[in-house]
C-alpha cells in the first residue's frame, strides 16, 4: 500500500505515530564512560511488579503501553525467556531505568526497550546505559543491532540513537487506539501529545 502525498484524517479516539528503524552492523568504538555519582548498574531478573512499575515509570510520559495490555500470564512468562536481559540504573536505591535486550532471533540483538525515569535524565545515565547495552549486544554471536523508536518518545531519542552508531533503515506509519482512552494509562499521561 503507498500513501499519497497530503494529510489524512486520523480517527478520534486514535495514535498515529511515525515508526523510525535504525541498525548496526559492527559496534562502534565507545568511550569508558563512569557511572554517575550515586548510580548503580545492574542486571535483573525481573518479577511482574518490578517490570510493571519501573516500566510505567519510565515509559508514561511517551505513551508506553505495550506491555501493559499483557495479562500478568503473558508478562511472566515474557520476562522469564532467558534469551531477554534486563538491565536498570538505580539512584538512592530506587530503579530508575530500563534496558531490555532481545537476543530471540539467531545472529541478532533487538534493543526492545531503552528509557529513564526523570530522576536521571541529564544525568549522563543514558549515555552510560546505552554504553552498556552497545557493550553487552555485540558480547554476544551477532551480526545485527537494533531498535526502533517513533514521534511519541523523547524528542532526542532519534538522534541518541543515531550519536550512538544505529544508522536509520525504514520508516512506517503506525496508527493504535489511544492507550489513555482504553485505560492503559491515565488520562493525564503524556500531556504533549493530546487526547483527540
Amino acid at each position: 500500500m503507498s500513501l499519497s502525498n497530503g494529510l489524512h484524517a486520523v480517527p478520534a479516539g486514535k495514535m498515529p505515530v511515525v515508526v523510525t528503524y535504525l541498525e548496526m552492523h559492527k559496534p562502534p568504538a565507545l568511550a569508558d564512560l563512569p557511572l554517575p555519582d550515586g548510580i548503580t548498574f545492574r542486571r535483573v531478573m525481573p518479577t511482574v511488579e518490578w517490570y510493571r512499575d519501573v516500566f510505567s515509570r519510565v515509559g508514561q510520559d511517551w505513551l508506553w503501553y505495550g506491555r501493559l495490555m499483557l495479562d500478568q500470564t503473558a508478562l511472566a512468562e515474557g520476562l522469564a525467556n532467558p534469551s531477554i536481559e534486563y538491565y536498570t540504573l538505580a539512584k538512592d536505591w530506587q530503579d530508575e531505568a530500563l534496558l531490555e535486550l532481545d537476543f530471540r532471533k539467531e545472529g541478532e540483538c533487538e534493543l526492545a526497550y531503552f528509557g529513564l525515569t526523570k530522576a536521571l535524565i541529564g544525568s549522563g545515565a543514558g549515555r552510560y546505559l546505552m554504553t552498556q547495552a552497545i557493550r553487552r549486544a555485540w558480547a554476544a554471536d551477532i551480526t545485527r543491532f537494533h531498535v526502533h523508536t517513533c514521534t511519541n518518545d523523547s524528542p532526542q531519542a532519534l538522534t541518541f540513537y543515531i550519536r550512538s552508531g544505529f544508522t536509520p533503515f525504514k520508516r512506517e506509519i503506525d496508527i493504535d487506539d489511544d492507550p489513555r482512552l482504553s485505560g492503559f494509562l491515565p488520562a493525564d499521561a503524556a500531556p504533549a501529545f493530546p487526547i483527540i
